[in-house]
């Protein structure tokens, strides 16, 4: 059996370099040496690279301008059997996409109500912040386990999972076998205006994006290290698999259930849906500078000569600062430190969500919560991200399972007691309840081994499986 190392008590705070105390500073000097060396011998190749991206920016910010939420795909759970080639196209090209009706309305209701009597019976649960509730310190409610191994849910997320591929045919992955991880949840008033920053942010590390120890290590961005951005694939899945981050669950896409009917200002999602255009600048613009800066820095508005190419010259030598990441916190952006984002113009709005829709964004794509909720309802959502079976992510249900088991907080998560003395708090019994008669919730919980005698299965797939229940403790 794994062990479970706590982290510190703490909550959801700490994971922003601006909230936690930490100002966002050049990294240490080994991070211009380390710049340096990533383009050693491209560094033409690597600002022609980055020139034709500006312009590229351009044209594709034109197109999220006229079309605003439009731009973000949509479908009906009862449709995923058979999707279109549209949705497939523009989920991939967006990054982020809306399955409707995954979890019926009426059900999605009682669950949240099912969580306001949880989280009333245990007052002394965790939340932020202290004086005013809106994130809650949950992995193990009732409600959570139920949308967790819900067997909708499980389809929803084999279909998400089935847009990645693999160059590698042996690589040890199937996205055909989600696996469960135990996020948190947030449950925002009407007129709340939150005081912990969920502006423009990439979640799953900050510097370790450009570490050779961290994304590095498996060559996710090569292609635009190389100087050819356009060549960059965000959906090849072989490549993450050893990625060495501050997250121990390989999350190939972040989502939300929503439990609420929620409109844009009333507490919802942003997300930047320029997936590959965003991703190859926000890991270039770090190398470079600009000529000369804008001409009325005040004014809130960039002026085409300030954000032209010819402004912009890949540095010489390179500085240790990689704008808005720090060690062991997300990745946070701004319009300063990222101007061709233009992040107040291509950050949208989710389309309306409601009761049972679930969200899922990419994990490298920029999101964002409004600051301020203007609505007359409650903002409620599960944060329920999508994740492959892969070795790593079994090493990681074997610690996530020892925590629930014991009431903790996932391991992952800031430590403390967590639900340990919540009236309440599911076992095994629930989640074998919650998978509706169908054992997918409890096998993807790593509460049921894998059966890798089944129809149907890869080689590969049957090694993966026998691998996972071997860290899993089913073999010996």
């Amino acid at each position: 059996m794994a062990t479970h190392a706590p982290k510190k008590p703490g909550e959801i705070s700490d994971a922003f370099a601006s909230v936690s105390g930490l100002m966002q500073k050049s990294l240490e000097p080994r991070f211009a040496t380390l710049k340096s060396d990533l383009i050693a011998g491209k560094e033409d190749a690597l600002e022609k690279s980055f020139h034709r991206l500006l312009e590229a920016l351009r044209e594709e910010i034109a197109v999220i301008k006229a079309l605003g939420s439009k731009v973000i795909p949509e479908i009906d759970f009862r449709d995923i059997k058979d999707s279109s080639s549209v949705f497939s196209t523009e989920y991939k090209k967006r990054g982020a996409a809306i399955i409707r009706n995954v979890i019926p309305p009426v059900e999605a209701m009682e669950m949240k109500e099912e969580l306001q009597k949880y989280i009333a019976a245990n007052p002394q649960t965790k939340a932020f912040p202290k004086d005013n509730p809106q994130v809650y310190e949950l992995f193990w409610s009732p409600t959570q386990i139920s949308a967790r191994c819900h067997p909708y849910l499980l389809a929803a997320q084999r279909f998400l999972l089935s847009h990645c591929h693999s160059k590698d045919a042996q690589a040890l992955v199937s996205t055909a076998h989600p696996t469960i991880y135990a996020d948190r949840l947030h449950i925002r008033s009407p007129g709340d205006s939150i005081n912990f920053p969920l502006d423009p942010d990439i979640s799953g590390g900050g510097p370790e994006r450009w570490e050779p120890v961290g994304y590095g290590h498996t060559r996710v961005y090569d292609s635009i290290w190389q100087g050819c951005w356009e060549d960059h694939d965000p959906w090849e899945i072989s490549s993450r698999l050893g990625i060495k981050s501050d997250c121990s669950m390989f999350r190939a896409a972040q989502g939300w259930l929503s439990l609420s009917t929620i409109k844009a200002n009333e507490g919802t999602l942003l997300v930047n849906p320029m997936l590959k255009h965003a991703t190859a600048y926000s890991l270039l613009r770090p190398f470079f500078s600009a000529k000369s800066g804008p001409m009325n820095p005040g004014s809130g508005v960039l002026d085409e000569s300030f954000l032209s190419p010819d402004n912009w010259v890949l540095d010489c030598p390179q500085t240790s600062w990689v704008q808005g990441a720090s060690p062991g916190k997300d990745h946070e952006l701004t319009d300063v430190l990222y101007p061709h984002h233009e992040l107040q113009s291509t950050m949208v709005h989710l389309p309306e969500v409601r009761p049972g829709d679930y969200v899922a964004w990419h994990c490298d794509q920029i999101y964002a919560v409004d600051r301020e909720h203007r609505g007359i309802a409650d903002s409620s959502v599960l944060y329920i991200p999508a994740c492959p079976l892969t070795v790593q992510n079994a090493e990681f249900l074997a610690r996530q399972r020892q925590a629930f088991l014991a009431g903790l907080p996932c391991p992952d998560f800031q430590g403390g007691i967590g639900e340990a003395d919540h009236v309440g708090r599911p076992g095994v019994a629930e989640v074998e309840k919650a998978s509706q008669g169908k054992n997918a919730g409890m096998v993807a919980f790593g509460l049921e081994e894998w059966d890798s005698t089944a129809a149907g299965l890869s080689e590969t797939q049957r090694e993966l499986f026998d691998r996972a229940n071997k860290v899993l403790g089913f073999y010996d």
